[in-house]
């Protein structure tokens, strides 16, 4: 005799399993179809590099937190400066004053990989800033800055791209 019950659960089973399989595989491929975002931002913060002043540590040589009276939009990223006149100097030259790699720990992007930053741990090489996730990890960053920065500069773009 026909089990027309035990057929359609069955059936229902099978498409089921196939909406579960085909709704993770979209899911798995939007996640690593997401491209890094372009400058590091704190979570809940629209403000790059955690709100200090890019253009400080060119000028003073010194980590300076950003005011908001001083904002300025860029690149999906609000920038802070401590003067106006560090603001106008930002938005002649971008390129020239935000930290290498978005701002995130140029040590990780060197080894392959992203990480926060602390504003305290920065170094200027080359006329580039480059951010660290901690004064102990710039101790690395300091074993080999040439080094470090040619791997991050062919790390970065792979990176960006979500490769």
């Amino acid at each position: 005799m026909f089990n027309f019950l035990g057929f359609m659960m069955n059936k229902l089973s099978i498409r089921l399993s196939i909406s579960s399989f085909l709704m993770t595989v979209l899911l798995l491929m939007s996640f690593s179809a997401l491209a890094l975002d372009p400058v590091f931002k704190a979570r809940f913060s629209d403000n790059a590099i955690r709100g200090y002043d890019p253009v400080a540590y060119f000028k003073v040589q010194k980590a300076i937190e950003g005011r908001s009276a001083f904002a300025y939009e860029w690149n999906g990223a609000t920038w802070l400066f401590s003067s106006a006149e560090n603001r106008e100097a930002f938005v002649k030259a971008p390129e020239k004053y935000a930290p290498q790699y978005g701002g995130y720990c140029a040590w990780a992007v060197s080894q392959g990989y992203t990480a926060s930053i602390d504003p305290q741990a920065w170094y200027v090489h080359d006329g580039k800033l480059y951010l660290n996730y901690s004064k102990s990890v710039q101790q690395q960053w300091f074993g080999d800055i040439a080094g470090n920065v040619r791997k991050g500069d062919v790390n970065w773009p792979r990176l960006l791209a979500g490769d």
